[in-house]
């Protein structure tokens, strides 16, 4: 490391020597724009009075006498430039005559190898009708393309147009392959889902070929590499005209070369894993997204849900209508990518109601990011953890609904997949709610794929939520770890929902006493006492007193003493009395498990 970071230095004199030799642009390609306030042009775009090396062929700008920059596409339909995005390779264009629809028209992206639509989801074809102005519906009506005498209306191609008034209306021409999300700038003659500069509405266009974002985050300039038969680019170093930056640049690049040489090993191993991993993964549902999609989905990052031990959740939207909660994966993550492959592996082969359904991820070089269907009323746990405020109490049937939600959820995984899955954190915040407070079970960065065969589950490292954690997860002195250990979770879950409290260790009357939580409520219950709860009626009464018998069944302290979840949904949905389970906190049991009590790491079965 040390011989390299020295070789480093070096190489960075010799490249100052031969930069300040340079002296002058390359070969009359400076970066150029038209007027003060438009976008910087360079390669792969080159002002049309600039040599033809200087550019990509199809990517030729100009400027007006306005100092306005243009872009022609192949089809002759010239924009005014807003915005050049080297790095997402996107540029920001709008119609100088303010109607895209009519533009549309010869937008034909299809025959051109240089530009995409940026949005390439949903493709639909849209068509177009004249009408008279005499009839009053003007939902449709593109206002850019109408007059005084008529309407022209838009209507996506397979729609059933039987409303529409055929005596009046003839058929103009289809609009074919337009994204879905461009459904405003068709039906109202106006485009909404890209963000307004200057008033204009604006659309963009993606490119793949060439390729210089390397060279731009590197700081580094592009250009076509020019020893090549084939139309190849290459990274070059940007210079100055005369001397460079002496100090200062040293000590940017010396610390870049540092930050280089010192780069974590691990980390080049975990990008290998999650790419052999993607390689793998093809076949499978989800979307993968750029990282300038994820940026665009998330309006740059601006509306954080929450923040974890493994990353960051901001909220999205992928259209109008449809939003999307975005999990930033943090690379300082010690867990070599497990965490993410192992949950995006995981939820792309999960399709039940209960379980939060995975959109798409992003893997990105060293940005990973998860995007999840939003659930507005966020997790569980904000409506379980303050007993005292009465106005976020959901009332004892949705509690009980909401518990049967996730034990059908638990159960899916564990008997409705081709393979047993174990979430191994079935806790409350890890439970979402939607509109409706159904609930979504989430998080499944700790999850382990299982053979349905076996009976013991193999493991290396204790893995969970302290408080949630099986006592055979920590030691083999209670039994094998199994899909037992997620209904243990589930137990403490409902104990949680019946006390409206946390896990944790509360105090008695007498200070110097601390009493174990779920050993609470099993004392009350078996002294036949109030759970001292939001207690309505004897309807609310019963319910409190089966989630919590039945959580007590859950938490038995050997596995096998445990019922399965189908069994936990007969009692959750049953409307019989349930017996108290055996106390599973008596002196004659086994050593009981402490919070804070160090226990043997299970080892790897053979």
């Amino acid at each position: 490391m040390h011989i390299c970071f020295e070789m480093g230095i070096s190489y960075f004199f010799l490249f100052v020597v031969f930069a300040v030799g340079l002296g002058e642009g390359q070969n009359g390609c400076d970066e150029l724009r038209c007027g003060g306030g438009g976008p910087a042009i360079r390669f792969p775009f080159r002002l049309n009075s600039q040599p033809h090396h200087c550019g990509w062929p199809g990517f030729n700008l100009s400027c007006t006498d306005t100092k306005h920059t243009v872009l022609e596409l192949p089809t002759s339909l010239k924009f005014f430039v807003k915005k050049i995005d080297y790095i997402s390779q996107v540029i920001e264009i709008h119609d100088p005559h303010h109607c895209f629809p009519r533009q549309l028209r010869q937008l034909n992206l299809s025959s051109s190898t240089t530009f995409r639509f940026e949005e390439e989801f949903y493709m639909m074809d849209y068509a177009l009708f004249n009408c008279s102005s005499t009839e009053t519906q003007t939902d449709y009506a593109i206002s850019c393309l109408s007059g005084p005498s008529h309407e022209v209306r838009a209507f996506f191609k397979d729609d059933d147009i039987t409303d529409l008034p055929i005596a009046s209306c003839k058929k103009m021409y289809t609009l074919p392959s337009i994204p879905i999300s461009f459904e405003t700038l068709i039906l109202k003659g106006q485009y909404t889902v890209s963000k307004e500069i200057g008033g204009d509405k604006t659309l963009q266009l993606k490119w793949s070929r060439p390729v210089c974002r390397e060279c731009e985050v590197k700081g580094m300039g592009c250009r076509l590499r020019s020893n090549s038969n084939e139309s190849e680019t290459e990274c070059f170093p940007k210079h100055a005209k005369g001397i460079i930056l002496g100090s200062f640049l040293l000590v940017v690049a010396v610390f870049a070369l540092y930050r280089l040489y010192s780069y974590d090993k691990a980390e080049k191993q975990n990008q290998a894993k999650i790419k052999t991993f993607l390689e793998d993964y093809k076949n499978f549902k989800p979307t993968r997204f750029s990282y300038a999609d994820i940026k665009r989905i998330t309006n740059q990052f601006v509306e954080k849900l929450g923040e974890g031990a493994y990353g960051t959740v901001f909220k999205g939207k992928l259209s109008n209508e449809i939003y999307v909660a975005v999990k930033m994966i943090l690379n300082a993550s010690k867990e070599n990518g497990e965490e993410f492959i192992n949950e995006v592996g995981t939820m792309g082969r999960i399709h039940q109601v209960n379980i939060v359904r995975l959109v798409g991820f992003c893997a990105d070089g060293f940005r990973r990011a998860l995007v999840y269907e939003f659930s507005p009323n966020y997790s569980l746990d904000k409506f379980i953890s303050s007993a005292d405020t009465k106005n976020r109490f959901l009332g004892w049937n949705k509690l009980q609904d909401i518990a049967i939600g996730i034990a059908k959820g638990i159960d899916y995984l564990h008997e409705g997949c081709d393979q047993q899955i174990l979430h191994f954190d079935i806790k409350p915040h890890n439970v979402l709610l939607d509109e409706n407070f159904n609930p979504k079970i989430s998080d499944f960065g700790l999850a382990k794929l299982c053979s349905k065969d076996k009976s013991a589950v193999s493991m290396t490292t204790a893995r969970g939520t302290m408080g949630y954690i099986a006592p055979e997860v920590f030691s083999r002195n209670f039994g094998n770890v199994s899909y037992k250990s997620d209904i243990y979770s589930f137990g403490i879950l409902l104990l949680e929902v019946v006390g409206g409290r946390k896990n944790v260790d509360i105090t008695a009357n007498n200070t110097n006493q601390v009493v174990y939580f779920p050993e609470w409520i099993y004392n009350f219950l078996d002294q036949k006492e109030d759970l001292r709860v939001f207690i309505e009626d004897d309807e609310d009464a019963e319910i409190a007193k089966k989630l919590a018998i039945i959580g007590l069944w859950c938490i038995q302290w050997h596995p096998a003493n445990r019922p399965s979840m189908k069994v936990v949904i007969q009692m959750l949905e049953g409307g019989h009395e349930l017996t108290m389970p055996p106390n599973p906190f008596a002196s004659t049991n086994p050593t009981r498990l402490k919070l804070n009590q160090e226990l043997d790491v299970i080892q790897e079965q053979e």
